[in-house]
């Protein structure tokens, strides 16, 4: 079974694209192009935002929607605590 992702866009205007897809860059490269859904053509796409893991579709589809639900400001508070945490760096003594 293909491992699914949700991910989060952010577009020049400053929104946030949602949707799912197995492939995150691929899907991306294709939202730049405007190749992808008809909101990004119009909002073009300057980053991905964040990215999440799932087993399959349907669990990727639900949480798809569950994200909708969400404000702007609140998807990006998701994405912020989803981002890797840079390491610390020690310093010589």
């Amino acid at each position: 079974m293909k491992t699914w992702y949700l991910y989060l866009l952010e577009c020049v205007d400053g929104s946030i694209y949602t949707g799912i897809t197995v492939d995150v860059e691929a899907r991306f490269m294709a939202h730049v192009a405007g190749k992808g859904a008809r909101y990004t053509r119009s909002h073009p796409p300057l980053k991905v935002l964040a990215k999440f893991e799932y087993p399959d579709r349907s669990s990727a589809s639900k949480a798809e929607y569950a994200m909708k639900q969400l404000t702007a400001a609140e998807k990006r508070a998701v994405a912020r605590k989803a981002a890797p945490k840079p390491k610390k760096r020690r310093r010589a003594v």
